[in-house]
């Protein structure tokens, strides 16, 4: 089986876009002996219950990032920011982060799905601002994938630039839910006060809508669930009365599983997770039909991964690696998206081992590290690979690992003690636990089991270079 192509048009997109900016990206000589031989890692950070908590940045992830960093600001090793939220441009996430770990973050990279690079330290104002400009250009998102949809007229759901951020990831002819009930204002009666006063014509030059893209969640959850089922009932047309029901419908595309995630409330809140399952029950109630997904999009798809994973390759080069990275170690506080998503991905990379053993033919591997001796996992689906079909990679080289920490900073919390110590335990109490992932992912207890579980963001990263045997300080 081969990889994705999109994944190495996404890693061509990374060479060609930074070749300009090599002198700004690439540390000096002096600075490049940190790499560690055969032993090299990169570390994969979620955000939301790791670093901050809303607003209010975790006391251990500001320690920690002090020692992350060398005297020139620069990161010791490859590190990429992994969230789910996508309701804000990654300029402005990467600012936020900036000042509330005090390290300066880069904007460049950032794909729905998340991702975020590392910080760097600007050289020049000149340096810096072409490389803004150019980084810019750059969006690895999976989304960009979907470029079947890109010239077709797409309803964005979400809050705040959720119109500029589609435009920016190449979707020419954007609509957003708020556009469409200005358009139709009959659509939306839920609140008596927004309801239209007196005779409000239709705009007849709203177009039919293809399409539909889930960023994140809504402000007003009952406007946007409302509009969204009548443009899949309609085929598109809104505005029209409902005719034979048509399915599929059209398609759906759902950036962020989250069920759940950790703000500074004592305990979690709704995410976009939460929403997808209010709206898949009213298109099911309504229809008799499941909601149908073009694509899943975000942790923990392994798309998500892969695109992690051109970062930090990108990044090691930057560093004057010249060996490969063998081990990306992801930290996150939801075992049912960060651990789940980091198992998956490595379930992914023990597939790529055993696909290039395979294509080396009889003889001509040897032993696979790591390897299952007696059966395999089952076969990964689309929806887990992030809305494409099934492909291992035998033609790179990819990291043999990734490794789970998870925290208890955030969603996940020791005095829980929802984590069995035994996944064969696990999977026996699987028919007894409450599935917090999406409906289309497999209900696999032994996914959401870490390789570790830390206190603290500080923890892991010391924990990780303990593994790695390498200096932190």
């Amino acid at each position: 089986m081969q990889r994705i192509p999109s994944f190495r048009l996404g890693w061509r997109l990374l060479q060609s876009a930074t070749e300009g900016a090599k002198q700004t990206c690439v540390s000096p000589p002096s600075l490049r002996k940190y790499s560690h031989g055969q032993g090299s890692f990169g570390l994969l950070f979620d955000i939301d219950g790791v670093l901050v908590r809303g607003t209010t940045p975790i006391p251990a992830a500001k320690q920690i990032f002090r020692d992350l960093v060398d005297p020139a600001g620069r990161y010791k090793v490859p590190v990429v920011f992994v969230t789910n939220a996508g309701n804000c441009l990654r300029q402005t996430k990467a600012e936020q982060l900036s000042h509330l770990l005090e390290v300066e973050v880069s904007h460049s990279h950032v794909h729905v799905g998340f991702v975020l690079p590392g910080p760097r330290v600007s050289h020049s104002p000149d340096l810096c601002a072409r490389r803004r400009r150019l980084l810019r250009c750059l969006q690895t998102s999976p989304l960009r994938m979907f470029t079947q949809f890109h010239d077709l007229c797409v309803l964005v759901s979400g809050q705040g630039p959720i119109k500029e951020v589609a435009q920016i990831l190449g979707f020419q002819n954007v609509i957003t839910v708020d556009m469409l009930r200005e358009a139709c204002p009959l659509l939306d009666v839920v609140d008596h006060n927004r309801r239209p006063k007196g005779y409000v014509p239709e705009d007849k030059s709203l177009p039919q809508i293809d399409a539909v893209i889930l960023f994140g969640e809504p402000i007003r959850w009952e406007t946007n669930i409302q509009l969204i089922i009548d443009v899949l009932l309609t085929n598109g047309k809104p505005g029209n009365v409902q005719g034979t029901l048509r399915y599929p419908h059209i398609p759906v595309l759902a950036c962020n599983m989250d069920l759940l995630w950790m703000a500074e409330a004592k305990n979690p809140r709704f995410g976009h997770g939460m929403f997808l399952v209010c709206l898949e029950s009213v298109y099911k109630k309504i229809t008799g039909y499941d909601l149908k997904y073009e694509a899943l999009i975000g942790k923990p798809s392994v798309v998500t991964y892969n695109y992690a994973e051109l970062l930090v390759r990108k990044q090691a080069e930057s560093l004057g690696w010249t060996e490969p990275v063998e081990t990306l170690y992801a930290i996150g506080d939801n075992p049912m998206a960060d651990i789940y998503g980091a198992n998956l991905y490595n379930r992914y990379l023990q597939a790529c081992q055993r696909a290039r053993l395979q294509a080396k033919g009889p003889g001509g591997g040897g032993q696979l590290k790591g390897a299952a001796t007696v059966d395999d996992p089952p076969a990964m689906t689309s929806t887990e690979l992030g809305g494409v079909s099934g492909m291992y990679g035998i033609e790179e080289r990819l990291p043999e690992r990734c490794s789970s920490i998870l925290v208890c900073t955030g969603v996940y919390s020791r005095d829980q003690q929802d984590l069995p110590q035994d996944p064969a335990c696990a999977l026996k109490e699987q028919q007894q636990r409450i599935f917090h992932g999406h409906r289309d992912f497999r209900f696999d207890p032994s996914l959401t089991q870490p390789s570790f579980v830390v206190q603290d963001v500080r923890e892991a990263v010391e924990l990780v270079f303990q593994q790695e045997g390498c200096p932190l300080g």
